[in-house]
């Protein structure tokens, strides 16, 4: 007897609430076990190990002692060890499987990088260490910045910004000084429909007023949209290139020079530098500041709120008003640079946006990506990222609509919506039947320019075998919407959770555990 014959089926079968297989005692499904809350296993009363009775001494936390219990419960470390276990089961990893976040480059990261950064000299560095004794680690900065210069075509860079938004905020504070220096007051923002949404966000909190710019109908900015709206109150444009439809900005040179001309500075959402590093230098497309995500070109770990780290390469005209700190070669010495003096090349900086000098971890895992990869390999990493994005664009734009599809090759993600669907169905139909075949959801609803967009990222890392097995899953999935089959509409089945009400949990999320309340017997 063999698997291929008897036992399971080999091709996935529908399965509907009128035929599902029964509920088990246990709540388990096989080898996935159902997992309760770590405050419902144990008893808040007791603890998991025996402790003799502490002697009785006077406390020193005057009104800083604790008044209640505790509440947590008490566990034994096996029953610690379980519950956690139980838990990383049920989660999705790039270990697992494809992650097909559209812009959001969820990418393997190389266990290299891992090693280096646990080395004894990176991993058990300080913060406060005398300058003269951590040499290695100001050179690891250092290099890494002369790399991002290099590969932007940029004038300098701040290593300090710790993610992609904190990247903006120190982008628009240094427009923001350079424009104060030459007494040029100016109130406007301009931020296209094809950005990310953090660009607004970020322009409104450093004070500016935002307006959007139209895009046309091949996904890109509108160039005279722009042009007739540039005038003496705009101190920026924000552009994502490639944009958030996953297109290269063609006209990004125009754009620049448009913007320059009327006094503003050009401000460039780095975040999908991946998929053109090594193959265009922004600073040639006349680029004034742009942030770097190292997790998405670089491979540095992503999400989980984790570090993070988004150095920000400048133009000459914006070098002046970089952030403290920043390090510098002075002969055969590398110096940490943290404070501003009248004499010195960084009098004008706009001030510190952090406490020390950025994400050292961050930064030496991305140095061992660059030097692993070299040139030629980053190139590469471009290529391939595009290669594969629009492989999966093609493979599935008979099935799904491609709102931007004619408007020649995508770049990194591909970006379908739910157009052509049976009555009734939706992108999140689609999303949920893609849990039950094992693979985390694409980006839902983003950007909000395409109605129910999906849109798809497959990375450079991934197999032409992987992308296979995605595209017949997504490919199964549209055909099954299409056709309007209801058993659709359940998914998914197989999750240890079935479909929530998600608009309640972003409103009301209940985030402390309170232990139920017995009710009284009636006397």
């Amino acid at each position: 007897m063999t698997m291929l014959k008897e036992g399971r089926p080999t091709a996935p079968q529908a399965v509907t609430e009128a035929d599902a297989a029964p509920a088990t005692a246990t709540g388990n499904r096989a080898l996935m076990l159902e997992e309760a809350l770590i405050f419902e296993i144990g008893s808040t009363d007791t603890t998991g190990v025996d402790f003799a009775q502490a002697p009785k001494v006077e406390s020193r936390l005057g009104s800083l002692a604790r008044t209640e219990a505790i509440g947590l419960p008490g566990l034994s470390e096996q029953e610690t060890v379980r519950h956690y276990t139980r838990l990383s089961r049920q989660n999705y990893a790039i270990d697992l499987g494809l992650f097909p976040l559209g812009s959001c480059t969820m990418k393997h990261n190389p266990r290299l990088n891992e090693k280096v950064a646990r080395m004894p000299g990176f991993a058990d560095l300080h913060p406060l260490s005398p300058q003269s004794t951590v040499q290695g680690a100001l050179a690891v900065i250092h290099e890494l910045a002369e790399w991002l210069i290099k590969l932007t075509g940029m004038h300098s860079v701040a290593m300090s910004p710790k993610a992609g938004a904190h990247g903006e905020l120190c982008g628009l504070l240094a427009i923001r000084a350079a424009l104060e220096a030459r007494g040029d007051a100016r109130s406007v923002v301009l931020v296209p429909e094809s950005a990310h949404g953090t660009n607004p966000a970020t322009a409104a909190f450093c004070g500016y007023k935002v307006e959007d710019i139209p895009a046309t109908p091949d996904g890109r900015v509108d160039l005279e949209a722009l042009k007739a709206r540039l005038g003496p109150d705009v101190a920026a444009v924000m552009i994502t290139n490639p944009n958030t439809c996953g297109l290269f900005e063609c006209d990004m040179k125009t754009i620049s020079d448009a913007v320059h001309a009327a006094g503003a500075f050009v401000y460039c959402d780095g975040a999908n530098f991946n998929a053109i590093v090594g193959r265009v230098r922004p600073g040639d497309l006349g680029v004034d500041a742009m942030h770097i995500n190292l997790h998405k070109t670089f491979s540095t770990p992503h999400g989980g709120g984790g570090p993070g780290s988004g150095p920000v390469v400048l133009s000459q005209a914006l070098a002046p008003f970089a952030p403290l700190p920043f390090v510098e070669r002075r002969g055969d010495q590398f110096v940490l640079v943290e404070e501003e003096t009248a004499e010195d090349h960084h009098a004008q900086t706009f001030g510190r946006m952090v406490a020390f000098h950025g994400q050292m971890g961050m930064f030496t895992r991305a140095l061992a990506y660059i030097l692993s990869h070299g040139a030629d390999g980053l190139r590469q990493v471009a290529g391939d990222a595009v290669l594969n994005a629009n492989y999966v664009l093609r493979s599935l734009d008979d099935v799904l609509d491609a709102p931007f599809g004619k408007s020649g090759p995508c770049m990194h993600e591909a970006l379908f919506s739910d157009k052509g669907l049976a009555e009734g169905f939706t992108t999140l139909d689609i999303a949920k039947g893609l849990i039950d075949e094992g693979f985390h959801p694409m980006t839902m609803y983003f950007p909000l320019v395409v109605h129910g967009a999906m849109l798809v990222e497959p990375t450079e890392t991934e197999s032409k075998a992987a992308l296979d097995q995605f595209i017949m899953a997504l490919r199964s999935l549209a055909e099954r919407a299409k056709a309007g089959e209801v058993a659709l509409k359940g998914a998914p089945y197989y999750a240890p959770r079935r479909r929530l009400d998600e608009t309640l949990a972003a409103r009301k999320p209940v985030l402390t555990w309170t232990e139920p309340q017995v009710a009284q017997a009636a006397e």
